[in-house]
């Protein structure tokens, strides 16, 4: 997210040190949820599986990403075209509900429109958010669906090399 609050990933530097860092991330996770475009935007990582691109940290990245079980939300697609990628059979809140019944480690949330309506729900447990020195002035705002004041509790903050800064939440009021 820009300091803006915007989320447009090309107006970020994505350093080896970002790739790691969402590499190890990853690493950690059941499953991540995405809704169609970004699901469609992370399609670009199964290329590098195929083709590396001999930068480590990329390939490392493309290798997690590849491996992770991944949850689509469309109403459009009929197939994802990726073996560890399926559709959603429910609606979000009784499949994240399911999901965190199982033991296992966290789920993830790669969508901006999936995280908002999590929120909205109160099932967010954490909320990482990496914040880079860019103001965009354009762009697809994080929260611009917030209907509620959300009060987040900082649990940690990583800074990077970058200058962006990773801040780890935990929501405090949410229903």
């Amino acid at each position: 997210m820009t300091l803006d609050g915007y989320c447009d990933h090309t107006l970020i530097d994505a350093d080896e040190e970002l790739h790691d860092h969402f590499t190890s991330l990853l690493s950690q996770g059941s499953s991540i949820l995405y809704g169609r475009i970004t699901f469609q935007l992370m399609e670009y990582w199964r290329t590098l599986i195929e083709n590396p691109s001999g930068e480590q940290s990329l390939d490392e990245f493309a290798a997690i990403m590849n491996q992770i079980p991944k949850v689509v939300f469309s109403r459009t697609l009929t197939d994802t075209g990726w073996d560890t990628a399926t559709l959603a059979q429910k609606e979000l809140e009784q499949e994240v509900r399911e999901l965190k019944q199982q033991p296992g480690s966290p789920i993830l949330a790669g969508s901006r429109s999936i995280i908002q309506q999590l929120l909205k729900l109160g099932l967010v447990d954490e909320l990482q958010i990496c914040l880079h020195p860019v103001i965009a002035g354009r762009g697809q705002p994080l929260f611009e669906t917030a209907e509620e004041s959300v009060t987040l509790n900082l649990l940690k903050s990583l800074p990077m090399t970058n200058g962006a800064v990773n801040l780890i939440y935990q929501p405090g009021n949410l229903p």
